[in-house]
């Protein structure tokens, strides 16, 4: 447009200078200026109205119970971590570790072998130790709050299938960690995080083939036009996916969650049948965006990343630390150096330790993945209304509208007042689209 203008400009200057020698000097043609201000974006639409008037359709009691929840869940964090230390103190104290490891040692002579027939007896003693704590969080607290829909022997059957992959899964990991420490000594932090991070990736490519179906029955979205908009949703975001799987969450909880999960060719979209019957379609498709956001913007490997580093700093503590205490408790518990696996009690308490210590920062690394994936779901799907709607029903277990400080060292999602904000923001940038003018009105 502006190149057109210069022109036209040089066009009448080049075409009035012969009357311009003519006549002589003249004065400048002038024009009468009227400036207007540009209406404030969003007009007179309110975004935090909006988002306070969509918090005020929760009922007052169901807000109280989840809140409740939430708290309860902060209150059991550091219950867990002292029923962590309490059974590392009585496996070392009582030399309960040290004989584990001698029974061990009675088996084979051959020190690698020692290492998981010492695992196996750890995690059965403390999954026993930790079962009544186990029960209440997992069953009796969610009956509690009408979050579960399993009777107790439908969790005790998922609790064992739980049982039996960490069995499996961390048996494999700590033989080798112990294996790598045995072979290098000194700098077994350094390696024991490189495995520890090589093993997860692996299980994260394994996990949406081989664990998860373990707990569901999978099956592909029926043809329809759901599973169309998923998947046109997929290709134009350039994710590989063939199909969109639906599992049966229901016979677990009334939760409802998707996902897009796997790496290196397992990559596949699951969402819950809590989702399908629970949701509109367009509440549907904005969860959906939302977990696509995380795959195109790469959020595993950012978050294998960081996790990565952080586990790291948490194997350089725990080596640190248990030298330390090994040098003036070591005698009473009967352990021996880093690479002897009746000390194994000792290296958990630390990694729990630190990790508790470590909460707002890994929570803050995951939040702001998940506001990013929040954004581009809501640039990608612009169904800002519907993805209000949803954040509310994720309310039922989730606080809505916590203090700052409580969402930035306990929460690892925003909260919903954070979430609906944001997309009500969002709303009132696009407020004169075409789609968001035909689409729903915000309570305001």
């Amino acid at each position: 447009m502006l190149k057109h203008l210069f022109a036209a400009i040089a066009f009448v200057v080049a075409a009035s200078m012969p009357a311009l020698a003519q006549e002589g000097p003249v004065a400048a043609p002038t024009v009468q200026v009227e400036a207007a201000q540009l209406a404030p974006i969003g007009g007179g639409f309110d975004a935090q109205k909006a988002t306070d008037a969509y918090l005020a359709t929760v009922a007052p009691a169901d807000r109280a119970r989840s809140d409740a929840y939430v708290d309860g869940g902060h209150v059991l964090m550091v219950v867990d971590l002292v029923y962590t230390l309490v059974i590392a103190g009585l496996l070392l104290w009582l030399q309960i570790s040290a004989r584990m490891r001698d029974i061990a040692v009675s088996i084979t002579r051959y020190r690698f072998l020692q290492a998981p027939l010492y695992v196996v007896q750890y995690l059965v003693v403390t999954t026993a130790l930790t079962l009544p704590l186990a029960v209440f969080e997992g069953f009796t607290r969610e009956h509690n709050y009408g979050l579960s829909n399993q009777t107790f022997a439908q969790w005790a059957g998922d609790y064992g299938i739980s049982f039996a992959q960490t069995l499996v899964l961390f048996t494999i990991l700590l033989t080798v960690i112990y294996a790598v420490a045995r072979a290098v000594q000194r700098r077994w932090w350094v390696w024991g995080t490189l495995v520890t991070v090589a093993f997860f990736v692996v299980t994260i490519m394994i996990e949406p083939v081989y664990l998860a179906p373990m707990f569901n029955h999978y099956a592909p979205l029926p043809e329809s036009g759901m599973r169309n908009a998923i998947l046109t949703l997929a290709h134009t975001q350039g994710i590989p996916a063939k199909n969109v799987y639906t599992f049966d969450a229901s016979r677990q909880s009334k939760r409802i969650s998707a996902n897009v999960s796997g790496l290196f060719g397992t990559t596949r979209i699951s969402l819950n049948d809590n989702l399908l019957n629970r949701c509109t379609p367009t509440e549907v498709i904005a969860v959906l965006g939302h977990e696509m956001g995380h795959y195109v913007m790469n959020h595993v490997s950012i978050l294998i990343t960081w996790m990565g580093l952080l586990a790291l700093i948490a194997f350089w503590f725990a080596d640190r630390a248990y030298h330390s205490l090994i040098g003036i408790f070591g005698g009473n518990w009967d352990v021996r150096a880093i690479d002897d696996p009746a000390g194994l009690p000792l290296v958990v308490a630390l990694f729990s330790v630190f990790f508790f210590v470590a909460t707002p920062v890994t929570n803050t690394i995951v939040r702001t993945n998940e506001i990013q994936a929040d954004i581009f779901g809501l640039d990608a799907v612009r169904q800002p209304d519907a993805f209000a709607t949803v954040v509310l029903k994720l309310g039922e277990y989730r606080k809505l509208d916590p203090s700052p400080l409580e969402e930035t060292v306990f929460f690892d999602h925003p909260s919903g007042r954070t979430r609906i904000y944001e997309a009500m923001r969002w709303k009132a940038g696009h407020l004169h689209d075409p789609d968001i003018v035909a689409g729903p009105t915000s309570p305001q």
